[in-house]
């Protein structure tokens, strides 16, 4: 016998309409190749997997312990008649910044994006010790008569700027410096509340297949600013790299699993193309 669920359903006549429909048992899908039943998989990709109910915050469980890094990511939408005359001001002045030993901040990695929004800025901050570190860098800046006239001409050139703080998600590279020449993609997914768990816990297992040409950069998540956002930054040569890397991870065994899996996460999801600065640690 097939159990059956009982419906019972209301109309404007006053009606009751009784449905009995049957109840399908899921049996759990095997693990396998998702290429060679297509049927399969695409029935697996309905269904997300499920977390336990945690009381950590979802910050404890996914980022680095061994570390208190924090970082910040900052876009600069630029007047587009002044981008040349903002990189050169932010070449010559961040490095000065930098150059103070008692200035517990590393720069990370400065961009012009190419692809994806235009005559845009990133740059990208690490904080060595947290969120006292990050208060002491603002505290000393705000003390800085050089710092302070470079915000004062920087302001005149921009149309828009927003920032987060973020963590790393402890199965990331950490972003270290790197030799040129190299274009960077950064990915940039916006989750749906409550599912940044389940993202880490596919993404740990799935990381695994795009370290072969060295290309996973780092791996980070929102703190403060917009919440439930995940910044995946990459490293390529050139473009027909980038495809030759990304088509490479589809014919892994498991690659298309952490896919269909992620996916019902994501609310919305961009993609930049981005040159370094010549100041960019992450060349």
């Amino acid at each position: 016998l097939v159990p059956t669920l009982c419906l019972s359903i209301s109309l404007p006549t006053a009606a009751v309409v009784t449905l009995y429909l049957p109840l399908l048992t899921i049996v759990p899908l095997s693990r396998g190749y998702a290429s060679r039943d297509n049927e399969s998989s695409w029935f697996r990709s309905l269904f997300v997997h499920k977390v336990d109910p945690r009381k950590d915050a979802h910050s404890n469980l996914l980022s680095k312990k061994e570390t208190s890094n924090l970082y910040k990511i900052q876009f600069h939408n630029v007047k587009p008649e002044c981008l040349d005359a903002y990189n050169s001001l932010t070449e010559e002045v961040l490095p000065k910044l930098h150059s103070d030993t008692d200035y517990p901040c590393d720069l990370v990695g400065n961009w012009n994006t190419w692809y994806g929004e235009q005559d845009q800025a990133v740059h990208l901050w690490r904080f060595s010790g947290g969120y006292p570190a990050l208060s002491d860098c603002m505290n000393k800046l705000k003390q800085n008569k050089e710092y302070l006239e470079f915000r004062k001409e920087r302001s005149k050139m921009l149309l828009s700027r927003r920032n987060q703080l973020l963590l790393e998600f402890s199965f990331w590279n950490e972003p270290l410096p790197r030799a040129g020449p190299n274009i960077y993609e950064l990915r940039t997914y916006k989750l749906k509340p409550g599912t940044m768990i389940e993202w880490g816990n596919n993404w740990a297992r799935a990381i695994k297949y795009r370290q072969e040409n060295q290309e996973a950069v780092g791996g980070f998540f929102s703190q403060i600013g917009e919440l439930y956002v995940v910044h995946h930054l990459w490293a390529y040569r050139d473009l027909q790299s980038r495809e030759e890397t990304r088509n490479a991870a589809w014919r892994k065994r498991g690659w298309d699993e952490n896919v269909y899996y992620t996916v019902p996460l994501v609310r919305n999801m961009e993609s930049r193309i981005m040159i370094p600065l010549k100041i960019s640690p992450l060349q």
